[in-house]
């Protein structure tokens, strides 16, 4: 047997089965034509903001990075509740605007940003985290050509990470940012040039569960964001403190202990030098904020043995759920929370396979698991879904295609 991940509060049944804001996962599907399904729930999206406001000092603000889930409706959502969003490409750029969401509101991420995708931006009002000197000299360049004074930030390489963090996005050679000795020269040269200067984002990492690591962390890229600045020659006008807080996905995962880091940073806060005095700053969450709101429910569509193990055959899989299925960057796969929804408040009484509908043995969305009793037809539910899931997993793999989405 092999355990599965913990499933998030605010999960409760009716009728026996999983509800999802009040409604039954049945009754979602039946409103969604079909599965495969992801279901975002709004409470659980406000919740968690009203967490992180609370938590955090009041003077931090809050961004949602549209990379964890950039579906409209959410967004539309999303942009009642935080004070800012971040993207990584000009498609989101047009996502944003599609959930008419003030451009002012945004900043630009990515190291391979286009010409036209430079162009797109400036045009709109949206804030550029320049990735080099090559990205800082052709928005100047762009925003002359235009009439235009374009809003630019430096993203910066620290010389440290985020321990412990899943991803890591800073520390070493990489290809985000500019190497933080080189941060000071490009800004002189943007701020003579006449640019907008809205100073810089510091993004160490993701996914992290160690409040103490999250909190040294933070304290580096204050650390860091002053000596640049003073190195600079100019108070900093605005410092995106990137992200890094996890969200329990397996069984031993230990939940991140919010209040400690806002603790930590609050005191970081009240003692602040005369560089950050005025400076406005952020962090920028996407699946803190987002993935433990999504539900992807499939249906099971076969069940059969072979070699003496049972095999839960559903029509979702990979496709849709490629973290789910291991492949999107573990070493060693484990398993999601995942659930029986048609038997949510029964016990578990037998060990399955959980498989998708794909023609390859990578397609597994649990192992091993002990789940109660199910039949063909029944409903799947695997959480942790709401970032990271439908936009970031192969839809077209096999022609299989997208999973229907709701909001709820």
């Amino acid at each position: 047997m092999k355990p599965l991940g913990p499933i998030p509060a605010g999960y409760t049944a009716l009728d026996g089965e999983l509800a999802i804001a009040g409604v039954k996962a049945s009754t979602l599907v039946e409103r969604a034509g079909d599965t495969p399904l992801f279901v975002y729930s709004r409470d659980l999206l406000d919740r968690r903001v009203a967490q992180l406001r609370a938590a955090m000092p009041e003077r931090l603000g809050l961004h949602y990075a549209v990379k964890a889930n950039p579906f409209v409706p959410l967004l539309k959502h999303m942009a009642g509740r935080v004070d800012g969003f971040d993207i990584a490409s000009g498609g989101e750029l047009a996502l944003v605007r599609d959930a008419g969401i003030d451009p002012s509101l945004v900043s630009f991420a990515g190291p391979g940003k286009r010409d036209a995708e430079l162009e797109m931006a400036i045009s709109a009002g949206v804030t550029l985290n320049c990735e080099s000197e090559n990205e800082g000299h052709r928005a100047l360049a762009i925003g002359e050509r235009l009439g235009i004074t374009p809003r630019l930030a430096i993203r910066v390489n620290p010389d440290f990470e985020l321990r412990g963090s899943g991803m890591k996005m800073g520390g070493g050679a990489k290809p985000f940012g500019l190497d933080a000795d080189r941060v000071p020269a490009l800004a002189k040269n943007l701020i003579a040039a006449g640019a907008d200067w809205r100073g810089l984002h510091i993004f160490t990492g993701s996914q992290a569960l160690d409040a103490e690591a999250i909190a040294e962390t933070q304290g580096n890229v204050l650390d860091l964001a002053d000596r640049l600045a003073q190195e600079i020659g100019v108070p900093l006008p605005k410092l995106n403190m990137g992200g890094g807080l996890g969200i329990p996905y397996f069984h031993g995962d230990t939940r991140l202990d919010l209040e400690m880091v806002g603790n930590r940073l609050a005191e970081r806060c009240a003692a602040l030098p005369d560089t950050l005095q005025d400076t406005r700053f952020c962090i920028e969450l996407g699946r803190y904020l987002v993935g433990e709101a999504g539900v992807y429910l499939c249906r099971i569509v076969d069940r059969k043995d072979s070699q003496g193990e049972t095999y839960l055959i559903t029509d979702g899989g990979l496709h849709h759920q490629l973290a789910a299925s291991g492949n999107f960057g573990t070493v060693v796969r484990r398993n999601y929370p995942v659930a029986i929804a048609s038997r949510f408040d029964a016990d578990p009484d037998e060990e399955v396979n959980v498989v998708g509908c794909l023609c390859t043995p990578l397609d597994r969305l649990a192992d091993k698991a002990m789940l109660p009793g199910a039949k063909v037809g029944d409903l799947v539910a695997v959480f942790c879904a709401g970032a990271y899931g439908a936009s970031a997993s192969p839809a077209m793999f096999l022609g299989q295609g997208p999973a229907r989405e709701m909001l709820v």
